[in-house]
């Protein structure tokens, strides 16, 4: 599975705006099998637990804030690409009607 860190990169939504690229990546996503959505689910947890773990740790600790901060920002960095990757199989080529 090749990794996307931009929707730019995905060779079906090459050549689109931006607004294109989102409304066709929605579309795959919806198309999205049970596993595949659970996995991303299971993904994004592993990312949000730890900020609430940390935003909970303020009280003895306000440097946990600031870690809370840096791990909520890992969040577009390590889910999105893995979300365009599972999705961009199931991102329908333009057809030449559109192209046209």
């Amino acid at each position: 599975m090749k990794f996307y860190f931009s929707t730019r990169d995905i060779p079906a939504l090459q050549g689109l705006s931006l607004t294109e690229r989102v409304k066709r990546l929605d579309e795959a996503s919806k198309r999205l099998t049970v596993p595949e959505k659970t996995l991303l689910n299971v993904l994004k947890l592993l990312v949000i637990v730890p900020v609430f773990a940390l935003i909970l740790q303020t009280a003895s600790n306000w440097t946990s804030l600031l870690w809370a901060f840096v791990v909520f920002l890992l969040y577009p960095l390590v889910i999105k690409p893995i979300q365009y990757s599972i999705s961009a199989k199931y991102i329908a080529q333009p057809s030449s009607k559109e192209n046209a």
